[in-house]
This record gives structure tokens, sequence and C-alpha cells, in this order.
């Protein structure tokens, strides 16, 4: 018991001497958020020229037996006229070449056919006549026969209410 009064002095005591805090509230705007600019410098490329044309010259050839491909292709430039010409094999046997030039006038070419035009004989068919074809009945065993799944059907008793039974009142 003295120690539960002991305590509670020393609580009346510590609540005397308490006191909540007196300020007036304020507001302060939030600072913006400030950015500074990015410190980069751009990569520094030399600037280049697309309009110059330079000099080149090219070529390619394909002879082909297996598939029958053959062509080929030449091209020569001096930066203002470029000069070239091409062949191809087509298939009616022919083989067509063409020359071209293109220079500040524009593109010019010439278009040449060599050799005559070869298309192959008709030959007619090994076969006369068409036969659909005949088939047999497939060879299989047949399906396996089951017989139909035997159960019984449930049963149910009908359903019992016991009604509930009160007692007459008394007056």
């Amino acid at each position: 018991m003295k120690f539960f009064i002991l305590e509670a002095l020393i609580a009346v005591a510590a609540a005397d001497s308490y006191r909540s805090a007196e300020y007036e509230p304020t507001y302060v705007a939030p600072v913006a958020p400030r950015y500074e600019a990015p410190q980069y410098q751009a990569a520094s490329y030399g600037a280049v020229n697309y309009d110059t044309a330079e000099p080149y010259e090219f070529g390619y050839s394909v002879k082909d037996a297996e598939t029958y491909a053959d062509f080929d292709h030449s091209e020569k430039s001096d930066g203002k006229v470029t000069t070239g010409s091409y062949r191809v094999q087509l298939p009616d046997g022919r083989t067509q070449i063409v020359t071209y030039k293109a220079d500040s006038y524009g593109y010019t070419a010439d278009v040449k056919y060599e050799g005559e035009t070869k298309y192959p004989e008709y030959v007619q068919s090994k076969y006369n006549s068409y036969s659909a074809p005949a088939y047999s009945a497939p060879a299989y065993k047949a399906a396996p026969a089951f017989s139909a799944p035997a159960y019984r059907a449930p049963e149910y008793s009908a359903p019992a209410y016991n009604a509930p039974a009160y007692d007459a009142p008394a007056y």
C-alpha cells in the first residue's frame, strides 16, 4: 500500500510540471524545385557531304547449270557519269542485254535481245486416260464391344417432419 501511495505522489508531482507547448502554427510555402541545365558537351562530328559521288566500279556474273540461272551485271562511274550493262537469260531461250548510261541528262538504256525464241515441243502424255484409284476395305480389328454399365438407382425414404409440440397456454 505504501508503494501505491508513493507512486501516486510521483505521478501528481510529474503531472504538475507538465505544460503543453504553446506556439502559433505557421505556414511556409514549399520551395519550388530548381533544376540546372545539364552540363555536357555535344559530340562534334565533321560534316559529311553526301552530294559528291565517288568513282567506283563493280561487276558480277552467275552461271548455274543446275538452276538455269545465267546473268551478269557490271557498272562503272567516274563520279559524274555512270555506265553499265546487265545480261539475263530469259525463260524462252533468248538473252536480254541492257546497256545503260546515267548522267546529268538522265537515264538512257539500250535493250537488245540475242537468240531466237525456243518453245519446247509438245509431247503427248504416256498415259492416255485417267483411272480412279481402287481402294480395298481397311484391314483392322473391330472396336471392342462393352456392355452398358450396371448400377442401381438410389432409393430415398419420404422426408420426416417433426412438428414442434407446445403446451397449451395456462390462463
